[in-house]
């Protein structure tokens, strides 16, 4: 599917957009820039989009929740961190295997709880992703407040638990 494919299905204005494999035939250069397109999309829009793969990567850059399916079963349904940390039988734990933590993990999951601390210095989003985050706060060879998406305080992440899921420790 491209552009023109994903403009057409928009112009009914559908309520679930339904995407079955759209970018597995582009390169992967083209594939991320219509990955980075759909997200954009998304933020607008604000559809329902249901996206079929059989790329991990790209379900866990896409999605809000992956549901995994074996022999035309789903046998667990999550968020991308969920299914790595929590899956359910040894398939879904064996099809997670290899993804790093850092890749999956937000910042919100690594974070101390601190009402009102101080937004002063290096800030992070709660739903940032720790691989997202790493450059900027070993960079920065501090901590980090963590602000929900009013911008208000919510917590402490500690640089030391980022360098930990970033070596799978978390």
């Amino acid at each position: 599917m491209t552009r023109v494919g994903i403009a057409r299905a928009l112009t009914i204005d559908p309520e679930i957009l339904f995407l079955d494999e759209p970018f597995s035939a582009l390169d992967p250069l083209i594939r991320g820039e219509m990955q980075d397109e759909l997200m954009n999309l998304q933020q607008v829009l604000r559809k329902t989009i249901v996206f079929i793969t059989h790329d991990f990567d790209e379900a866990i850059r896409l999605a809000d929740r992956i549901a995994i399916m074996r022999d035309g079963e789903i046998i667990q349904v999550g968020t991308p961190e969920q299914l790595v940390l929590a899956p359910a039988t040894g398939y879904v734990r064996e099809f997670t295997r290899k993804v790093p933590r850092a890749k999956v993990l937000r910042a919100s999951s690594l974070m101390d709880p601190v009402g009102g601390a101080p937004q002063t210095g290096l800030t992070v989003g709660a739903g940032e992703r720790i691989e997202a985050i790493a450059p900027r706060l070993i960079d920065a060879d501090t901590d980090a407040v963590v602000l929900d998406e009013g911008g208000q305080a919510v917590g402490l992440l500690a640089r030391r638990r980022v360098i930990d899921a970033l070596m799978n420790r978390a």
